[in-house]
């Protein structure tokens, strides 16, 4: 064991590589010809904009003397309608105006397109790791079983969904299954993540499993479990602390992977990335962002995945 001083030597070692490379970086942003924009990113973030108040139909504006009011009437009938709601008015007493066009708006922070983006990007990893544990250990269930017919059909599942690429994968769920299916486009991005990432999971716990040595095995039966008890109370959750650090890195794969659903008109981050990118021309800055994002959905998620080991080692 390296003592306290040669410790801190190491890690000053790599506090230093570290540094360097950070050097390396900003030198090289210094040889390329392009004007940095970082003032632009954070209303990408936190947007300012507000709520719109729009015209729910074709009409006439009035404004009240002290601003505070707007009504307005119907361009072809007596409807009226009346705005209290706002904090500026975008339009002048005796507008005509038509259906959608923006009246005013009221003055609040709100989540950015990024943020936003983020948000989904959560929603349908989180969704799609639930469901793609559950059908992997089924499936590890089944490549373990003494039934033929359950090995041969887990293992088909594995070989197909691990064999072709994701994006082909989800082209077909969503154009062909999701048609038929009558699926929205945030339905078929989880079932298209979960049975990609199920494949994984299910090798994963496959492999757990074969890892338990099959004295435990004989033990049990000895005692007289039958071979549901066996595997719920001896097999498991011994194979549950040797997977978890190759579910960890799984499940940091589909928070990556996630980004493929933007095919799908979905809005996640990668999309909203991509749509911040053609409003600020700033590439660079706009994908540092995103990318910093998504690090800190992984870094989040490998934090309480070792946090777990450490319980389980201290209960084994």
């Amino acid at each position: 064991m390296p003592n306290s001083t040669s410790r801190w030597l190491w890690h000053g070692l790599a506090v230093a590589v570290l540094a360097v490379f950070g050097a390396s970086l900003y030198i090289a942003s210094k040889r390329i010809d392009y004007t940095w924009r970082w003032e632009r990113i954070p209303q990408y973030l936190i947007s300012t904009e507000g709520e719109e108040q729009k015209a729910p139909f074709d009409g006439f504006v009035a404004v009240s003397e002290d601003g505070k009011q707007l009504s307005m009437t119907a361009l072809r009938s007596s409807e009226t309608t009346s705005f209290t709601d706002f904090s500026r008015v975008l339009v002048g007493n005796g507008d005509l105006v038509f259906e959608g066009d923006v009246l005013a708006k009221k003055d609040q922070l709100g989540p950015g397109p990024l943020l936003i983006g983020l948000w989904l990007t959560l929603k349908i990893s989180a969704l799609s790791l639930v469901f793609a544990l559950v059908l992997g250990l089924v499936v590890g269930l089944g490549r373990v079983s003494k039934n033929p017919a359950a090995r041969d059909l887990a293992a088909f599942y594995v070989e197909v969904i691990r064999g072709t690429p994701l994006l082909v994968q989800i082209f077909i769920v969503y154009f062909f299954i999701g048609t038929v299916l009558q699926l929205s486009a945030f339905a078929a991005g989880v079932v298209a993540l979960s049975v990609f990432t199920g494949a994984y999971v299910a090798e994963i716990v496959r492999a757990g499993i074969e890892a338990v040595p099959k004295g435990q095995v004989e033990a049990a039966q000895s005692l007289g479990l039958s071979g549901f008890q066996t595997m719920r109370h001896v097999i498991l959750p011994q194979a549950t602390r040797r997977v978890l650090p190759p579910l960890a890195g799984q499940s940091i794969n589909l928070i990556k992977d996630s980004s493929l659903v933007s095919v799908m008109a979905l809005t996640d981050l990668t999309k909203a990335g991509r749509e911040v990118v053609s409003s600020t021309f700033s590439p660079f800055e706009v994908w540092f962002v995103v990318a910093l994002m998504y690090l800190l959905l992984t870094g989040v998620l490998s934090i309480a995945v070792r946090r777990l080991e450490k319980r389980f080692a201290a209960q084994g």
